[in-house]
């Protein structure tokens, strides 16, 4: 890693009072918000305690099943680091006024399904047909953004649906009971049931076709970023080593697999559709001038809305800890 040992030095100095100034803020732990059932390489890093060593410090892992309880996670102080929320909820949290940060792009993904109960004869080919039915959506997340993106391509009038807020894994269950008509999810086990009793409103190509995607991001709190910036320079190094040493062999995926609570083959089938950008590639593509963080946010922003506050989002798009 190329500064991991820079890095790391520059922390046992500040625990040794070298800087008094930055000693005083310096934490002794970092609080870390994730997925289960999604299944990133970083994971591996997780489990081999990377990350502690690296950062010199313990970095406690705690599982959410949305990115709106991140953002709250975060706002209640319990969080520092959320890795792989939403843009979604990340984007709702900032028009809101949270004290967040993004600072790194985590993965990037074909945008979540929405399953429509199998039975009704419902695709995308009459999907009018889905007015005045219910549907399940984890309100204000990248499957809620899918959920809207694919009702306006397909020119559905969503006010007239009964929309449910639920969670991934009891959107899945409503569906499989049949207490709502069609379920967004995103999470591989959430996304197979659902798969087993619905099929998804638009296929790989169609949402291709239709410009519809997804990318999760690495967000923190301004006083954590504030006050630790080479722990989170060396969070996202150990992220970017991680990714880059990803080789898909059997023993990756066993060790992903556990430490994302799925078996191998979901596993095997969710991380064959990720992108994971390497620090390279996100300063360039993602945080450059003109890049696609912000114009990405932007418009999400202006969907969930409705009104443009672009200016103030560009603003918490925070790259320099990818230098």
């Amino acid at each position: 890693m190329k500064s991991i040992l820079k890095k790391t030095v520059t922390a046992a100095s500040v625990a040794l009072g070298l800087t008094a100034a930055s000693a005083s803020y310096a934490a002794d732990e970092v609080n870390v918000a994730f997925f289960l059932e999604w299944a990133t390489p970083n994971l591996i890093a997780k489990v081999d305690k990377a990350y502690d060593k690296a950062m010199g410090v313990d970095v406690n892992w705690v599982d959410f099943t949305t990115g709106t309880a991140m953002t709250e996670a975060m706002l209640a102080g319990d969080i520092d680091i959320a890795y792989s929320q939403g843009l979604a909820p990340f984007v709702t949290a900032i028009q809101q006024g949270a004290p967040l940060k993004m600072v790194g792009i985590a993965v990037v993904y074909e945008a979540n399904d929405c399953f429509v109960r199998n039975g009704l004869g419902i695709d995308s080919s009459n999907a009018s047909e889905l007015e005045g039915k219910t549907v399940a959506v984890p309100l204000n997340t990248m499957a809620d953004f899918a959920f809207r993106k694919y009702m306006a391509h397909l020119n559905v009038d969503t006010s007239t649906m009964k929309i449910v807020d639920q969670a991934p894994p009891d959107g899945a269950k409503s569906l499989a009971d049949g207490a709502v008509d069609m379920a967004c999810v995103f999470g591989g086990v959430a996304s197979k049931a659902a798969r087993e009793v619905g099929t998804a409103i638009m296929n790989k190509q169609q949402k291709v076709d239709a410009g519809i995607g997804s990318f999760d991001v690495v967000s923190v709190t301004e006083k954590f970023a504030t006050q630790n910036p080479e722990l989170l320079k060396t969070f996202l190094e150990v992220t970017d080593e991680a990714n880059k040493a990803w080789q898909g062999t059997d023993a990756q995926y066993t060790k992903a697999a556990a430490a994302s609570g799925m078996d191998v083959p979901t596993t095997k089938a969710q991380i064959a559709d990720f992108i994971m950008p390497s620090i390279e590639e996100q300063r360039k593509k993602y945080f450059g001038e003109d890049g696609t963080a912000a114009s990405a946010a932007a418009s999400l922003g202006l969907v969930f809305s409705g009104g443009s506050d672009g200016s103030a989002i560009a603003k918490t798009i925070d790259g320099s800890f990818l230098e």
